[in-house]
């Protein structure tokens, strides 16, 4: 998020509204429970007795037993003493936060299993870049929760750096030339260094631990963490240059004011992935996820197409064509509202393997209101990460595949391109198409399609042009307990995320 945090930012974040209706619902929660929960930057964690459990900006939670039904919480605002509350505003203050977890943004919470104690890396926000990672621990999820210490400072300056821990750090008794260079005073601090929030705190498969965390600004870095405490590994060192910094730990992404926020790393089949936030937050802001992939935790990332995440030089990239973009502001055919500004998002594997993402969004409807959604993740062929049409309702991929017969008659597409007018709360809507049973299709798009058989991959020609691989599956359509055939795709050469929901047959 933004180095400087508006009166609108705070009104936005605390903003709350139930998931817009679509016509003829007839799908309901279990009782006590609603369908969806207000974490505006969510990050879920699946707690040791199976429950999941997401927590967001302003210490607001939501508990599920499911990943469908929710019940929201303020746990863990209540999770935190006077004292601890204290320490957490030592180094910073926002002066136009009301209440004292206002400027306390997207958190991050983790179990370390050699500390054996629940961790709450908290992004705590402050005027001009003075921002901090803060760690609590507790033995429990929803706390108490007690002081452990900060990971990282930023915005500090020759005034006031003796306060953080940057001598201990670098092992230095004055204050490094780049940081006031680069410095505060004279606002250079935002190209180069990171805005200390936002943090991802991970295992790799080694069992080593990490945290991404930045913003905006200077952009994303990383840092290794020493899991016996919870806080940086000291005996971990960086380089100076471009993409390193001794203190701030690696780059990774963004840079030079291009907007890039909400980092999220988690490994999905063979590869991790980076997850950003591209765009401003706000309906009207343009905010969208892209991926990138590694087979390392700390990088080099790229997308499909071989492009970096870094951003070097400012570009306004809120509809760029870097990154896989999961998906644009939308709105299907049933829905009386259409969904945009999706993002800072998060994502699970489960224990069955099923991977999804975790994100807040925003409506067509013309206020803040946002609430979470849920949807599956899957990989096609090529091994590309791609989102399910609609969220999640517990449905498997048969890994055997859908028979041809399933997959004939008319369908709606939906095409996410890059050029959406986010200002005006414009997205992509559904086109219909016939997919024929010999396998060509006709009616607002022409091409071709099949089935790999045995499999569950489907892969679809559009106008001649582009082919689009993924996976079909069975679905429910959002709202309903109406069940359709579906299918989420990239294109090979556009790296564009295509969805498609069979029209339901209505004798059946």
């Amino acid at each position: 998020m933004k180095a400087i945090v508006s009166l609108l930012a705070v009104a936005v974040f605390a903003t709350c509204a139930a998931a817009p209706s679509a016509r003829n619902a007839a799908f309901r929660p279990r009782p006590g429970w609603v369908r969806t929960a207000c974490v505006h930057d969510p990050s879920v964690f699946k707690d040791r007795d199976g429950s999941y459990l997401i927590v967001g900006t302003h210490l607001a939670s939501a508990r599920s037993d499911n990943l469908i039904s929710w019940r929201q919480t303020d746990t863990l605002r209540k999770a935190v003493s006077p004292e601890t509350v204290a320490k957490i505003r030592a180094w910073n203050k926002d002066e136009k936060a009301g209440q004292w977890f206002d400027y306390l943004w997207a958190p991050d919470i983790i179990y370390n299993k050699r500390m054996r104690k629940y961790c709450v890396y908290l992004s705590a926000n402050g005027d001009d870049w003075k921002s901090n990672i803060v760690l609590l621990a507790g033995d429990r999820a929803e706390g108490p929760f007690s002081y452990a210490g900060s990971v990282v400072y930023g915005g500090f300056s020759e005034a006031d750096w003796r306060e953080t821990d940057v001598a201990e750090v670098l092992g230095v008794k004055s204050l490094p030339e780049r940081y006031t260079t680069f410095g505060v005073q004279d606002r250079k601090w935002g190209p180069v260094f990171p805005n200390c929030i936002d943090p991802c705190v991970f295992y790799d498969e080694s069992g080593r631990l990490w945290m991404s965390y930045g913003s905006w600004s200077g952009g994303i870095f990383l840092l290794a963490l020493d899991e016996r405490t919870g806080l940086r590994d000291m005996k971990v060192k960086y380089a100076s240059n471009a993409h390193s910094d001794p203190y701030f730990g690696k780059k990774i992404a963004g840079g030079s004011y291009a907007s890039g926020e909400g980092s999220y790393i988690q490994r999905i089949g063979e590869w991790y992935w980076l997850f950003l936030s591209y765009g401003a937050l706000e309906a009207k802001g343009g905010y969208n996820v892209r991926v990138f992939r590694s087979k390392r935790p700390d990088g080099p990332y790229h997308d499909k197409n071989g492009n970096t995440p870094f951003y070097d030089k400012y570009r306004h990239n809120f509809n760029d064509h870097v990154g896989v973009r999961l998906f644009g502001a939308y709105k299907w055919r049933e829905r009386d509202s259409g969904m945009v500004a999706q993002g800072h998002n998060s994502a699970i594997v489960d224990d069955d393997g099923r991977a999804y993402i975790v994100y807040h969004t925003r409506t067509d409807e013309g206020h803040e209101g946002h609430y979470i959604r849920i949807h599956q993740l899957f990989l096609n062929k090529d091994g590309w990460l791609m989102a399910a049409p609609y969220r999640t309702r517990g449905e498997k991929l048969d890994k055997k595949g859908l028979p041809k017969k399933s997959i004939a008659g008319e369908w709606d597409l939906i095409l996410h391109r890059l050029e959406v007018d986010y200002a005006h709360l414009g997205g992509a809507r559904p086109e219909r198409v016939v997919f024929k049973a010999d396998g060509t299709i006709a009616g607002a798009r022409t091409g071709k399609w099949d089935l790999e058989k045995g499999t569950p991959y489907m892969n679809i020609t559009l106008d001649g042009e582009d082919v689009f691989r993924g996976v079909a599956l069975v679905m429910a359509i959002d709202g309903t307990n109406d069940k359709t055939a579906a299918f989420t795709a990239i294109g090979d050469d556009s790296q564009l995320a295509l969805w498609g929901s069979r029209i339901p047959d209505p004798a059946k």
